[in-house]
């Protein structure tokens, strides 16, 4: 394994627990405005060569993440029905005023972008402000982390060991064996977690459901895996960025999380 890639782990890991364990929701929301921010930007370099992405709307738009504690939820409530329709509305006016030197493929290019990262990033700092079954999202966010985190582990190391069958052309590297292993070690720490909670922190988690919702959730960050591989190898690129050595770009570290985090959010606020 490349050694670039260790080190980064190794300092990585413990500053993720150390604010995840000490922060509060509006810590976190900044972080995660600021990770979605830097995401988007590794969105648009990647997309330039075939569109011109609207960036100030994009930008923010992420950025929005900061207050999402901020903002009283009856006002989020009432906005947001009303936001797709806003953003339309002024992703077709830019086409309007710049005289078509804006096009539909800008905005759809501008949309997608913000759907992706927004859409799915928003939910982690939600999961982390809940308290599901006196559980607090502190620890529930440790669900979505594990999930991905886990099956990255287990299918990186049975599939350089064990994998001779490929899954697909979008992740030419990743084996049919790989994925399995992902899926069951993503099970086995989930369910390792429930006990240890219920063992010494007197919780009371259903292993049945927690381990449907992480076998459910290791699919999942395994679809977001590929989904950002498909946007890479389209438009021939190996990493969004350079930003994490040994692990590419933000976008790259966080794909498999953030298309984990809206699910989590349902499944755990809906059967925990």
């Amino acid at each position: 394994m490349n050694i670039k890639r260790i080190l980064t782990t190794i300092i990585g890991l413990p500053i993720v627990i150390i604010l995840l364990a000490f922060s509060n929701k509006y810590i976190i929301d900044i972080i995660v405005a600021i990770m979605a921010i830097i995401a988007m930007n590794e969105f648009i370099k990647c997309v330039s060569s075939k569109a011109k992405v609207i960036s100030w709307i994009s930008y923010l738009s992420v950025g929005m993440i900061a207050l999402i504690h901020i903002i009283p939820i009856n006002i989020i409530q009432k906005i947001l029905p009303i936001s797709i329709p806003t953003l339309l509305l002024i992703l077709f006016l830019h086409i309007i005023i710049s005289n078509m030197k804006i096009t539909f493929e800008d905005i759809s290019y501008t949309l997608i972008g913000i759907i992706y990262i927004l859409g799915f990033t928003v939910f982690f700092p939600l999961l982390y402000g809940e308290t599901i079954s006196n559980i607090s999202g502190k620890i529930l966010i440790w669900f979505v982390l594990i999930s991905a985190w886990g099956t990255d582990i287990f299918a990186f190391i049975v599939g350089v060991k064990m994998g001779k069958h490929k899954f697909s052309k979008v992740s030419p590297n990743k084996t049919i064996e790989g994925c399995v292993a992902g899926i069951l070690g993503a099970l086995f720490l989930n369910l390792l977690i429930a006990l240890v909670l219920n063992k010494y922190f007197s919780f009371e988690i259903s292993y049945i459901t927690i381990g449907v919702i992480a076998i459910l959730l290791s699919i999942i960050g395994q679809i977001g895996d590929f989904a950002a591989s498909s946007i890479k190898r389209y438009f021939g690129i190996k990493d969004f960025s350079e930003l994490f050595p040994g692990h590419g770009g933000m976008l790259d570290r966080i794909d498999s999380v953030i298309f984990i985090s809206p699910f989590a959010y349902f499944l755990l606020i809906s059967f925990l």
